[in-house]
C-alpha cells in the first residue's frame, strides 16, 4: 500500500495564499453592480427646422456628448465637459421627476408641433424615459431649458469656430449671434466659450471689430462669475 505523506504547513499556507490571489483577481474582474454611472439623455427631433436632431448625454461624472445635425446626416457624437455644479443641478431635477419612471409630461392638447422631446435615464439595467411635445411641468421645463441651452450654446460655438477657420468675414456675425443669446440668458455655461473668445481677441488676422466684440464679451462673462 502506498504511503500518503502529510501536507506540510508551508505547502498548505502557500496553497491558501494562491487561492486568495485567484479570488481577488476574480472579484476585481467582475464589475460592481452599484458602481455604474447614471446617464441622462435628452433628444429632440424637429423636422424641417435647424437643427432637426439634437441629442445630448450627460453622465454623473460630467463627461458628456452632443450630436446636433440634420436627420439625413450621419450620427457624429462629439465629447464635451459639463461642470459639476450643472451636473448636480440636472440630476437633482431628474430625481424630482422620479427618474422619469411612469412619467407623462405631455399636455395632450391640440397645439402646434414643437418637436418630439425625450428624456431618458439609464443606470445599469435601469432605464426610464418619457416623450412629450409640450409640458407645463415646472421641473421638467427647468430641465428642458438646460438641455436646449446646452444645444444652443454648442451650435453657436461651432458656428464661431467654423467661421474662424473658413469665413473670417463671417466671424463678427457669428459673434453677434452669440452675444444676442448670451444677453437672452440662454447659455447654461457661457464660460465654455472663453477659450475661443480669447483666441479670437488675440489674433490680428481677424477684423478689429470682431476682436473687440470677442474681448468685450469675454470680459462680461468673466465679470458675471465674480
Amino acid at each position: 500500500m502506498k504511503t500518503v505523506r502529510p501536507i506540510s504547513r508551508a505547502a498548505c499556507l502557500s496553497g491558501i495564499a494562491a487561492l486568495v490571489v485567484l479570488v481577488a483577481a476574480a472579484l476585481s474582474a467582475t464589475p460592481a453592480s452599484g458602481g455604474d454611472s447614471a446617464t441622462i439623455t435628452f433628444t429632440k427631433v424637429f423636422k424641417q427646422s435647424y437643427p432637426e436632431y439634437v441629442e445630448i448625454k450627460i453622465s454623473e461624472t460630467g463627461a458628456a456628448t452632443y450630436d446636433i445635425r440634420q436627420l439625413d446626416e450621419q450620427p457624429a457624437p462629439q465629447p464635451f465637459q459639463v461642470s459639476h455644479a450643472l451636473v448636480d443641478k440636472v440630476f437633482q431635477l431628474v430625481a424630482q421627476l422620479h427618474h422619469f419612471e411612469g412619467l407623462d409630461l405631455d399636455v395632450h392638447r391640440r397645439i402646434a408641433s414643437l418637436g418630439q422631446k425625450t428624456f431618458r435615464y439609464e443606470k445599469g439595467g435601469e432605464v426610464h424615459e418619457t416623450v412629450f411635445n409640450y409640458t407645463l411641468d415646472a421641473t421638467a421645463t427647468q430641465l428642458l431649458d438646460i438641455f436646449e441651452g446646452l444645444g444652443r450654446q454648442q451650435v453657436d460655438l461651432d458656428n464661431l469656430q467654423r467661421s474662424m477657420r473658413y469665413d473670417r468675414l463671417g466671424v463678427n456675425d457669428a459673434l453677434m449671434r452669440i452675444e444676442a443669446d448670451y444677453n437672452g440668458k440662454l447659455f447654461p455655461e457661457p464660460e465654455r466659450l472663453l477659450p475661443t473668445l480669447d483666441q479670437l481677441a488675440a489674433d490680428d488676422k481677424y477684423l478689429d471689430i470682431a476682436r473687440q466684440r470677442a474681448r468685450s464679451l469675454a470680459g462680461r462673462i468673466r465679470n458675471s462669475r465674480t
